[in-house]
């Protein structure tokens, strides 16, 4: 079993029942799924782009990603409809724990001038987006081979109902909010 994942049973779920007094343990609310979302939008002109990135993030997340397309053209952003803008990738189970581990004890850190990660992002739902600028703060990075730096959204779905319970679960989990 994942260590971030033994914390959650043994430790966060009954601070959790005693902070929010929910009567049975299905009330708690758990980290359902992570999805990393990388925007490849120059793709459109250069197709080695869009494999670098799918690389990074297959590297960063363990995981083959998933090419996104554009469902509409738009003619400002040069884009047609059914032309790839973009890869992602969803986490379950133990690769979500992995990767939500490896956030937050070795990729948070290493951001320049990090102070804390905004708690004004969630969405009302309990979930939450976090916006990374570059991914070379992840260790399977290598700056050498990256071709573009590129950012990332990363989504944190939970099963919360509020963004107080869905805040509680996050900054349990590990997550850095500022004060």
């Amino acid at each position: 079993m994942n260590r971030l994942k033994e914390r959650y049973v043994n430790e966060i779920v009954p601070s959790l029942i005693k902070k929010h007094n929910y009567t049975t343990i299905m009330e708690v609310p758990k980290l359902e799924k992570i999805v990393i979302n990388m925007g490849v939008g120059d793709a459109t002109g250069n197709s080695k782009l869009m494999e670098a990135a799918v690389k990074d993030l297959e590297l960063i997340s363990g995981q083959k990603p998933v090419i996104t397309k554009a469902r509409k053209s738009i003619a400002g952003f040069k884009v047609r409809e059914g032309q790839a803008i973009g890869c992602k990738v969803t986490l379950r189970g133990n690769n979500m724990y992995n990767f939500m581990d490896k956030l937050v004890s070795i990729g948070l850190p290493r951001v320049r001038d990090f102070r804390g990660v905004s708690p004004k992002a969630f969405d009302g739902r309990g979930n939450y987006t976090l916006g990374i600028k570059e991914q070379l703060i992840f260790s399977e990075i290598e700056y050498d081979n990256v071709v573009k730096v590129r950012g990332m959204d990363i989504v944190f779905v939970t099963t919360a109902k509020s963004n107080e319970e869905a805040y509680d679960l996050l900054s349990e989990l590990g997550i850095p909010f500022r004060k």
